[in-house]
């Protein structure tokens, strides 16, 4: 295996880097979305477009936030909020940051196209207030406002209307624009070159305003699909980084001379959605001819029938931590081990449930699943088809890669699917206006691919949303969580836990975002 992929990566111009001390070579099974900033809310691409564009805010190592394109803020009044435009800085054409291009990046992620949109909504409208200023004025309060900025990458107004990129480009339609391939940010790295699904070149901003903690001259970042493949190029030499090595492996890579193993828990819920909406199942069958996911009893059957101790133990090989929560970190849910509860795993009563709804010989469905974006996605999909099969369910898997699959979710073309959730907002805001809501205006519930409706949950949390008092918000939050628990609207499976493989010696920071940030990579000089 190895000496065919050494074949491929010499014709992809790897090995010509590899000489090169200060060049990261590092891969994932699959490549970032597009170039285009906005355009899709996914973490991998944000990851990898935010080494290139930068927002009015940054988290720390910590995960904290602290200044970036603004050096302060101030909340002058709850529905006003000032930021101090960085001086000096300048965009990789060398054009400088201005009032006017951070008010065309929110009014640009606002369109529809914007897989952003609910977050720009949630920080007002911006207007100049002078040279160095932008304010935002709110319609109503956002206790998480600073949260929600740090979503917001700023672009260039003039390189934008040259390129005729004005718009995000509509990705889940296939849409082709020159932002797709191309970029003009702030940030560390500047994009040298894009060839989606073989390789992606960035090299160092000698004019960014920051400070380089580590020794990264050039970025080299190839998406490779196979685990073994990926496996074979780190321990061969040929990469410095894995972000995803197969759980498997992860034990055997510990004890890897040369190797090292980097993890930590990830901000990330897993979980199963259902068709809600539709009075028949547009992927399956049933004796009926009825949607049997707008049955509760159905939703907790199958949930009950999941045996999550094996999926942890033989599956994820430990690197999961189950959960019946809602939100991508236990923070959000108060670290409440109460709200954290799964209903138990309960083939007896599974049955029992199925049998009450009327599908005691099961039926058949079409379950969508990508096979190249979370942990092990594929086999949990696989698994959960055999435990779904003890109640005569009859699950056709369908796999298929991330540039597929997200456009799919989009356009609601799914009748039961698995999706993940989670980034650096530890906020249950953070899952429930995107995901969890009804289907709405400005974004709300735009993430909400099983199209469910429930009122009493939804006016529970857009109150949430704009509670400033601690106290009443928690408990908007916990009454919120508990309606939604209740009707199973999806089936949380568990949080991942995150690990990374690196050459000995490579240093890089691991936060719960799953977000590796090259400006602290130093890679080791090859000897």
């Amino acid at each position: 295996m190895i000496k065919p992929f050494l074949t491929a990566l010499a014709a992809a111009g790897l090995l010509a880097f590899g000489a090169q001390a200060q060049t990261l070579r590092w891969a994932s099974q699959g490549d970032l979305q597009t170039a285009d900033p906005h355009s899709q809310n996914e973490s991998m691409t944000n990851m990898i477009n935010g080494q290139v564009y930068e927002k009015l805010v940054n988290r720390d190592k910590t995960m904290a936030i602290v200044p970036g394109l603004a050096t302060e803020w101030s909340n002058p009044d709850p529905l006003t909020w000032r930021f101090k435009l960085r001086p000096g800085v300048k965009f990789h054409d060398g054009a400088p940051l201005t009032p006017e291009d951070a008010i065309f990046s929110i009014q640009r992620a606002k369109e529809p196209t914007s897989q952003l949109v609910q977050y720009a909504n949630a920080v007002g409208t911006p207007r100049r207030v002078d040279d160095l200023t932008v304010e935002f004025k709110l319609d109503k309060p956002n206790p998480i406002f600073l949260q929600h900025m740090d979503l917001l990458w700023i672009m260039n107004k003039a390189w934008s209307e040259k390129n005729r990129v004005t718009k995000p480009l509509d990705f889940k339609n296939k849409e082709e624009s020159y932002a797709s391939l191309n970029a003009n940010g702030t940030g560390p790295y500047m994009l040298v070159s894009r060839q989606p699904g073989v390789k992606n070149v960035y090299k160092r901003n000698p004019n960014w305003w920051g400070k380089f903690e580590g020794n990264v001259q050039e970025i080299v970042f190839t998406p490779i699909g196979n685990d073994g493949t990926r496996l074979a190029a780190l321990i061969s030499g040929e990469l410095d980084f894995v972000l995803d090595p197969a759980p498997r492996d992860i034990a055997r890579l510990r004890q890897q001379p040369g190797l090292q193993i980097i993890d930590g828990p990830e901000n990330r819920l897993v979980f199963i959605g259902m068709d809600q909406a539709r009075d028949s199942l547009l992927y399956g069958k049933t004796a009926n001819g009825k949607n049997p996911f707008k049955d509760l009893r159905v939703r907790q059957a199958l949930y009950h029938a999941i045996d999550i101790e094996g999926i942890r133990v033989k599956l994820m090989n430990g690197l999961a931590a189950p959960t019946g929560g809602l939100t991508p970190s236990p923070k959000a849910s108060f670290d409440d081990p109460s709200v954290q509860t799964r209903l138990p795993y309960d083939l007896n009563q599974a049955r029992k449930l199925m049998a009450e709804a009327g599908y005691a010989d099961g039926f058949e469905v079409t379950l969508d699943c990508p096979n190249n974006r979370y942990i092990n996605d594929e086999e949990i999909c696989l698994t959960l088809a055999s435990m779904w099969a003890q109640l005569k369910i009859k699950v056709k898997v369908n796999p298929m890669p991330r540039s597929l699959y997200f456009p799919k979710l989009e356009k609601l073309d799914t009748s039961l699917y698995l999706y993940g959730w989670g980034g650096a907002i530890t906020d249950a805001e953070s899952i429930f206006a995107p995901v969890l809501r009804n289907r709405g205006e400005k974004g709300i519930g735009a993430y909400n691919y099983g199209n469910w409706k429930n009122d009493k949950f939804d006016q529970l949390a857009a109150q949430s949303a704009v509670e400033v008092d601690v106290k009443k918000r928690e408990q908007l939050i916990r009454a919120a969580m508990a309606e939604f628990r209740a009707q199973t609207h999806l089936i949380p499976l568990h949080r991942q836990v995150i690990p990374w493989a690196a050459r000995a010696g490579l240093k890089a920071v691991h936060r719960p975002d799953n977000w590796l940030e090259v400006a602290w990579v130093t890679v080791p000089t090859q000897k």
